[in-house]
């Protein structure tokens, strides 16, 4: 081989490798539903749950994106502060945090869920964790003042943390019988459908905020 050829043989080689490179460095995104039943997919088969439908949504916009479902039926924040460790493994890019329906059920003093999901987000935080934070609203039969001091811990939240929020998890499903199960509380699939097509900006906002993150 002349020295004009090897030349060209080793610029073809670092021409590859460089390539092969730049592939092996555009990894799928890992992102964490970190949730009660809503995030769980109760009573429904996990490719119906909220993680999945919305992993399915954004693949086909063209994001490469896993979304691990990491919900618990009957979980509060008290449960997901004590879990988030393990829950969230070291790989993760992002959470959904979604937690807070439960504390309201069980009249947990608001004071105390703002105080579990402030430690859950400032642990995130500390790792590095993207997070798109997701609201819930009281339920009226708490009175207005249960509703007033509850509805105000995610806008404050998100806001100290600089995060996306979305607002309300169960927005435009709620008050739709035929998006509920029997129970009249839990989404049904359809349910779960227009709640992951309403949160995709959302969750679109969060992957911009990992992609800019990782630049």
């Amino acid at each position: 081989m002349n020295f004009k050829a090897a030349l060209l043989h080793l610029a073809v080689i670092m021409v590859a490798f460089s390539g092969g490179y730049r592939f092996a460095q555009a990894e799928t995104v890992k992102l964490v539903g970190l949730g009660d039943s809503l995030m769980a997919g109760y009573q429904l088969p996990q490719e119906d749950a909220l993680p999945a439908q919305l992993e399915r949504e954004l693949r086909a916009k063209g994001h490469d994106v896993t979304i691990t479902n990491a919900g618990v039926s009957g979980d509060t924040t008290a449960g997901g502060l004590s879990r988030v460790d393990w829950s969230v493994p070291d790989d993760t890019d992002g959470v959904i945090l979604e937690l807070g329906a439960n504390d309201a059920l069980r009249g947990i003093p608001p004071a105390q869920t703002e105080r579990n999901l402030d430690a859950i987000l400032q642990r995130l935080t500390e790792r590095k964790v993207q997070v798109l934070l997701v609201g819930m609203l009281a339920p009226p039969n708490m009175g207005d003042q249960y509703a007033e001091e509850f509805n105000a811990i995610y806008p404050r939240l998100a806001e100290k943390y600089g995060i996306p929020l979305y607002p309300f998890i169960l927005d435009g499903v709620v008050t739709q019988a035929n998006l509920l199960l029997e129970d009249g509380m839990h989404p049904n699939t359809e349910g779960l459908a227009v709640m992951a097509d309403r949160m995709l900006p959302k969750v679109e906002e969060l992957l911009a905020r990992i992609e800019q993150a990782q630049k």
